[in-house]
């Protein structure tokens, strides 16, 4: 919703998942900070964030507090007394959910729903890595020969196979893949049962879906035969790149069926539009290290960085740039960047001092806005350290690519139908 003339304090609702820590909690912080200083004093924030548990919900909202006082702080050194205006347009609340756990899900949609307060964003961040260590030698030798681009696009990752979400009992008709469910399952029924709190309106434009993605989404990390990646090492990098072609096609005639029942509307104005970002390559906890291993992983961003990386934000609060550019610019903006050049996966990028900005990111076979014969020509698009098993859009990787959208897009319906009558039982 933009800004409105109207007197009267308007709501804008975010949602964001998996908020306890990195970049979800980065994001709920620069969420309040931009919110407060580039939206119209008559609208205010309400900050609805989830975690897994009532305590680190309690301990997420008492640290987002203490955040918001801060900026508060900052600003009545430069104006007097404004903290106080400021004050009362920001409101934070919790909720609980087990993305992993689809009755858990499919319970807080009802909560949500059944409360009947509109919601503006829905930001799908919450995710696990499903990695159980690294490749040393092959870390070690690819770091010291290839710096940047192994910094930027690890190939030592070692990722656990075949592990499952078990839903309520041991037969394996009722388990999914773990990191499949965690990162896109489970955000995929949350944002259709949410779907009719975001409807547009003649107060509101359309909500938005932000999914977050990754710049490890590997056209060849995807299997179509094998949805869930249950039988791949790399499940994180398969999720990303399904979240990417869910996304990126979801706009397409050739789509509109599936998606139009995922989103419940069948008028297409109405629907809420999804978005995609990704935080570049931060220091996050999504990768369980020791203290040492940490450490070392920020110095090696760092030094991707100073190397001329575009994609290393490091800081998760600068990686958060694109997400919340994405909830917060007037919709007539992302309107016109996606009309004009095509959907595009959002950045965040950074300079070599660390100056961010939010640019396109090329994705393999639809390119920076599935066009053929897109350039890095300065419009928001870069090819400075690119992954080097890219290759241009052709006409014909362009034509797999939404043919590729429209099979996962059926695929992903029938799983939700099928889980949605099991859930009934």
């Amino acid at each position: 919703m933009e800004g409105s003339d109207d007197e009267q304090q308007s709501v804008y609702t975010v949602l964001v998942t998996g908020a306890n820590s990195g970049l979800g909690f980065s994001t709920c912080c620069r969420l309040i900070d931009e919110f407060l200083f580039t939206r119209p004093q008559t609208q205010s924030l309400h900050l609805l964030i989830t975690t897994r548990s009532a305590s680190k919900n309690k301990d997420t909202q008492s640290r987002l507090q203490q955040h918001l006082q801060k900026t508060l702080h900052k600003a009545d050194k430069s104006t007097p007394g404004i903290s106080k205006v400021l004050a009362s347009r920001i409101a934070i609340s919790g909720e609980q959910v087990d993305l992993c756990n689809l009755r858990s899900v499919k319970e807080l949609g009802e909560r949500l729903v059944n409360k009947g307060q509109r919601l503006d964003v829905l930001i799908c961040n919450a995710g696990i890595g499903g990695w159980k260590g690294l490749n040393w030698p092959s870390a070690i030798w690819s770091m010291m020969t290839d710096w940047k681009h192994s910094c930027t696009y690890p190939t030592y990752k070692l990722g656990f196979v075949g592990s499952v979400a078990p839903q309520g009992n041991e037969d394996k008709q009722q388990q999914l893949g773990e990191v499949f469910t965690a990162n896109v399952f489970g955000h995929y029924l949350l944002a259709h049962w949410l779907a009719p709190l975001m409807k547009a309106d003649v107060s509101n434009d359309p909500g938005r879906i932000i999914w977050i993605s990754s710049i490890e989404a590997y056209a060849h990390a995807f299997d179509a035969d094998d949805l869930q990646a249950l039988t791949s090492d790399a499940a994180y990098e398969s999720s990303k790149r399904l979240t990417d072609l869910l996304v990126l096609t979801s706009e397409l005639p050739s789509t509109a069926t599936s998606t139009a029942a995922f989103l419940d509307e069948s008028d297409d104005g109405q629907k809420p539009k999804m978005y995609l970002a990704h935080p570049g390559v931060c220091a996050t906890s999504i990768a369980d290290l020791p203290l040492v291993l940490w450490y070392a992983m920020l110095f090696a961003q760092y030094v991707a960085r100073w190397l001329g990386s575009p994609w290393h934000p490091v800081s998760s609060y600068l990686g958060a740039v694109s997400s919340v550019w994405l909830s917060l610019a007037p919709f007539s903006t992302l309107s016109n960047q996606e009309t004009t050049d095509g959907k595009a996966k959002w950045a965040s990028s950074t300079d070599v001092f660390g100056n961010e900005r939010v640019v396109r990111t090329e994705v393999g076979g639809w390119g920076w806005g599935g066009k053929v014969g897109e350039k890095a020509d300065g419009k928001m698009r870069l090819s400075a350290n690119r992954w080097r098993g890219q290759e241009d859009v052709t006409k014909e990787s362009r034509e797999e690519f939404e043919v590729l959208g429209q099979r996962v897009w059926r695929e992903m319906e029938d799983l939700r139908r099928t889980w949605e009558k099991r859930l009934r039982v």
